[in-house]
């Protein structure tokens, strides 16, 4: 069925906008990085799992197959490391850094195609990287008041972190397209959230508001992910990463309204310099794309 062209984009705003209040509900919870990473991990490990067994029972055998490869384990380590190291930075950090710190992934996606693509690097994407390296910098250095709790060097580690996985993981499905996602992402999750788990024993879990934490891991999450996910297949990637930003601004505001947790003003002018930084390179690169496009379907018309 052909879908009207603005469907891709207005599914991954929606995505997008879903995902917004992820970390008001987390900072909700009351909980520890290691809890949050149980409960998030083990509900949206199995909301994956279940969604794929139910939408393609007929190709499990051959997505297990496909999920026990190489490039099936490496997604799974990164949604490991990703739901590992967001629930633990936004534990241990001021929740503007770690978004402003995760919001780098289309960098770092440029770059790990460069490494492992050989695909080229534009100056765009140097420039890019210096800009949102300075921005972020300013985030974590910069002075903020006594109320800004947590430490936000732990919290832009652990961003970058997820920057990193979650760009290798978009590296290696565009290597490996074939490869089983959904199976994939609810592996890492799960497994995060069942490695959590053993680590602590279990006493502390029921500790916090678990209605704040079930409904961002049992429903935020997947509805999210899944959106966004189904999202680049009717529109460019870069236009996905775009409207992703909008996590980067909203977040901290819902955090901001939801708990009184207010960025320092240096973290606004970082999160700013990020964030329009990040705006500006992925609008110049889908810019490129499109001449680029323009320029090879007519070059057969002046031969």
């Amino acid at each position: 069925m052909t879908r009207h062209p603005m469907f891709g984009i207005f599914l991954a705003l929606f995505g997008a906008l879903a995902i917004s209040p992820d970390t008001l509900l987390m900072r909700w919870s009351e909980m520890s990085g290691a809890q949050m990473v149980i409960w998030r991990g083990l509900l949206m490990g199995g909301a994956m799992w279940l969604t794929s067994i139910t939408l393609r029972r007929r190709h499990l055998k051959r997505d297990l197959q496909a999920l026990a490869s190489s490039a099936g384990l490496v997604l799974v380590a990164c949604h490991f490391s990703n739901m590992t190291l967001f629930a633990v930075g936004i534990a241990a950090a001021p929740v503007s850094v770690v978004l402003f710190s995760v919001s780098t992934v289309p960098v770092f996606a440029a770059l790990l195609s460069r490494l492992l693509l050989r695909e080229n690097t534009h100056w765009s994407t140097w420039l890019a990287i210096a800009a949102v390296l300075s921005g972020i910098g300013l985030a974590v250095f910069g002075p903020a008041p006594a109320s800004v709790g947590g430490n936000p060097i732990y919290g832009a580690l652990a961003g970058l972190g997820v920057a990193l996985s979650l760009s290798t993981t978009f590296v290696t499905i565009r290597r490996n397209p074939h490869l089983p996602i959904l199976l994939a992402v609810g592996s890492g999750a799960g497994l995060a959230g069942l490695s959590a788990l053993l680590w602590t024993g279990g006493a502390a879990v029921t500790g916090g508001q678990i209605w704040a934490i079930a409904l961002a891991g049992g429903v935020v999450l997947p509805i999210s992910f899944m959106s966004l996910s189904f999202a680049s297949r009717y529109t460019s990637a870069s236009n996905v990463s775009l409207l992703m930003l909008l996590e980067t601004i909203l977040g901290p505001i819902w955090v901001w309204w939801g708990t009184g947790e207010a960025p320092s003003r240096a973290m606004l002018i970082g999160g700013a310099i990020v964030i329009g930084s990040l705006a500006l390179y992925l609008w110049h690169a889908g810019h490129r794309q499109s001449v680029l496009r323009r320029s090879q379907s007519a070059a057969p018309e002046h031969l």
